[in-house]
Order: structure tokens, then C-alpha cells, then sequence
């Protein structure tokens, strides 16, 4: 028997933390769905109803947001990057983003006045392709550069989009530093959602892009929720959606509960530790989670989550497989989703804590009872497909069998 990997620790002191964070306004958010919504392909991804699984783990209601359908690319990600991108083009031609649109980028004035662009980025897949995606949109080239052990699917799903790609013999974040050093030799923009100590313009406008998620979720959904649990690699993501419901909520906030790998944890590291300081993950990082492998948070990001987040786990590899396989074979009368590993890390997450009898002191602790109000996020559908089919169908990375 394995031993289990989850273990939570409460963020006590969350309210003394708690910095300015207008840049994830609704206001802010609104701008971004604008931008968005200038791209023919948009629309509103899906905000589905679990009843039948909440009566079943006894709570009021689950909503999960299935970003499966965003962009026709399976997954969130183009939000942040397109956004970005955008943002950086509007520098160059001294525009507000508000002045601009995904037609008037492509217009031959701009394309005279910006000239040829490319854009890099390191990614284990899903960014990249966003990237790939924006880059192509916009009649820019794009290099992306993948860690170890990325899957050969999003490989080539980034190389159809016309990237310039590989995959290295390098974890995440030796990726991004890879990526950081080509683009200062070769005078190309980095697109990325961690940031450094110069490099902080793009990973916010990257974050205020993922809110238009959050303004979506906030038009569809029908109550208020009482609990959001969010999945997190560098905590950009995170940040972002934590940022948003904050503002959008105030003192009325859910309990907001961050969830990432037990082998890529630094965002849990760092809350436990609490001593003011960022605490990395290194090495090899092998979690079927591979949207969620990353070893350095984001400053910006745990700038948000320190002061608003109320409670950080790390999981086990079952407890995404578990997501992915609730997900797939709903409780009678909810509607089937198809999430991948990252996808379904926070949903799965919170399942087992309402179904294992070992967690029912977290169920006490973050107030899970008979009125909670649940809301998670699937960021990607199978984007590795063998993956996937592995888990769903096959059992791989059952409890105590991974």
C-alpha cells in the first residue's frame, strides 16, 4: 500500500496579507471578454450543473466550468496568451487594448507598423499551442520549447498550429529559462505565465486574460458559490480566478482552496513554510498532472493567493484520475465531461475529500456540509489521449495502485 500523498494546510493569516488587486477587477475582466469576444471563434464555454453528484456527496450544488470548448483548442490557456499577446502588440503601437480588436491587429497599418514578431515560450503543451494559436491569428511566428517527458499528442498539436517546437531533456522551469535566454540572444518575445524580477507585464496581462473565464462563470452561474477549489502549477491561473471572486465578492468571498501535484508543490511549500519567502520544487516533477509540473510560483500570482486563498493542497496522482473518471461517467441525469489530468486535479480533489472517510476533518474544517455551494474549473479536455483512455478505461493510477 502507498502511502497517500494529500495534506492540506489552512492560510490563517490570509486577511493580514492582502495586497491590491484591481488588475483582477470585474471591470478588468471586462475588458478582456471584450477583447476575446472580437475573435469570430469565441463564445461562452459551458457552465454545467452536477445535481445528481451533489446530492450524492451531500452538498447543495456543483458547478463545473468546462473549458474543453474553448477556442476549438481543449483547453483555456488561449485566454492568457491571446491576451497578452495583444496587450504587447497595443505597446507597440501605443493602443489601450481597449482600442483594439483581433481584426484591426491583423490589418496591413498594423502589420507595417509592428513588422515580423515572434513570440516564445516554454510550455508542457496547452500554453504553447495558445501561443502557436494567438501567433497564427495574428501573422506572427511563434518557437515553443517543451519539457521532458511531454506528451508526443500536444507535440504535434503545437506544430500544426505552425510553431517552431520541440521537446527538451529539460524540466518546466530549466524550459522557461531556455526560452528567457533565446529570446535576449535572439530578440524575440517571451509569452509566459511565470514571472521574474524585469518580466511582469505579460504574466499579468496573461492572468487578467484568464478572467474571462471568471466573467463568464459570473453571468452564468445562478448563486453565489460558497466553495471555489482551484488546480495550480505556478498559480497563475489560480491567482487570477482567486483575484477575480475576491473582488467580485469582497468580504462575501467563497473559501477558495488551491490545489496542485504532491510532486510539484511549491505553491503548498511556500504557504507551509511561511516565512515570507518563495520555496521551489525541483527535479523531474513526473505527474500525470503535466499542466500542473512546475517547481517555481509565480510572484504575481502568489501576490494574490497569499492574502485571499484560505487553504493549499497537494494530492495525489489518483486524485485527478479520480476527477477524470467522475467526470466521464457522471451520476444519473449530469452531464459527461471530459477533462484531462490538470483538468480535473481540483474537481477530483474535492470529490475525495467529500467521499474518503480519512479527510472528513477537511470536510469539517473548510465547511463542506449539506449548504455548500461548489465551484471548480475543467482547464482541459484529453489533450493526451492515450493518457486519458489510460485512466478512464483502463484504471491506471487507481488508490493505493499508481
Amino acid at each position: 500500500m502507498k502511502e497517500k500523498q494529500f495534506d492540506m494546510v489552512l492560510n490563517t493569516k490570509a486577511a493580514e496579507r492582502r495586497e491590491n488587486i484591481s488588475f483582477l477587477s470585474v471591470k478588468e475582466a471586462e475588458k478582456a471578454k471584450n477583447f476575446h469576444s472580437t475573435f469570430p471563434i469565441y463564445k461562452h464555454t459551458p457552465l454545467i450543473s452536477l445535481q445528481s453528484l451533489a446530492e450524492k456527496l451531500q452538498v447543495k450544488s456543483i458547478y463545473l466550468k468546462d473549458e474543453s470548448k474553448r477556442f476549438g483548442l481543449n483547453a483555456f490557456k488561449v485566454l492568457g496568451a491571446s491576451y497578452a499577446i495583444a496587450n504587447e502588440i497595443g505597446r507597440k503601437i501605443g493602443k489601450e487594448i481597449t482600442e483594439l480588436s483581433a481584426e484591426s491587429i491583423l490589418s496591413e497599418d498594423t502589420k507595417e507598423k509592428i513588422g515580423d514578431i515572434t513570440f516564445v515560450t516554454a510550455t508542457d503543451g496547452n500554453h504553447g499551442r495558445g501561443v502557436t494559436w494567438t501567433a497564427k491569428q495574428l501573422g506572427q511566428k511563434a518557437v515553443v520549447y517543451m519539457p521532458k517527458g511531454s506528451a508526443l499528442e500536444r507535440l504535434e498539436n503545437i506544430r500544426a498550429e505552425g510553431a517552431d517546437a520541440e521537446i527538451t531533456d529539460m524540466n518546466y522551469d530549466d524550459a522557461v529559462r531556455l526560452a528567457q535566454k533565446m529570446a535576449e540572444e535572439k530578440g524575440w518575445i517571451v509569452v509566459q505565465d511565470t514571472a521574474w524580477e524585469g518580466y511582469e507585464d505579460i504574466p499579468r496581462w496573461i492572468m487578467q486574460g484568464y478572467t474571462t473565464m471568471g466573467h463568464e462563470i459570473m453571468e452564468q452561474i445562478p448563486e453565489k458559490p460558497t466553495h471555489i477549489f482551484l488546480q495550480a502549477g505556478v498559480g497563475s491561473m489560480a491567482g487570477a480566478m482567486t483575484g477575480f471572486f475576491s473582488n467580485l465578492y469582497n468580504e462575501d468571498k467563497p473559501i477558495i482552496v488551491i490545489v496542485e501535484p504532491a510532486k510539484a508543490d511549491c505553491l503548498f511549500q511556500t504557504a507551509k513554510a511561511d516565512d515570507g519567502k518563495l520555496h521551489n520544487v525541483t527535479g523531474d516533477m513526473d505527474t500525470i498532472m503535466a499542466g500542473l509540473a512546475c517547481g517555481e510560483p509565480c510572484t504575481i500570482g502568489w501576490d494574490v493567493l497569499k492574502g485571499y486563498a484560505d487553504a493549499f493542497i497537494r494530492c495525489p496522482e489518483y486524485a485527478a484520475a479520480d476527477g477524470m473518471r467522475i467526470l466521464a461517467s457522471p451520476a444519473k441525469g449530469d452531464t459527461a465531461v471530459t477533462a484531462g489530468e490538470s483538468g480535473a486535479a481540483a474537481f477530483g480533489c474535492m470529490a475525495n475529500i467529500l467521499m474518503d472517510e480519512n479527510l472528513a476533518e477537511w470536510k469539517k474544517l473548510l465547511k463542506l456540509d449539506e449548504n455548500a455551494k461548489i465551484l471548480c474549473i475543467s482547464t482541459e479536455g484529453d489533450t493526451d489521449q492515450k493518457n486519458y483512455q489510460d485512466v478512464v478505461w483502463g484504471g491506471k493510477y487507481t488508490k493505493y495502485r499508481e
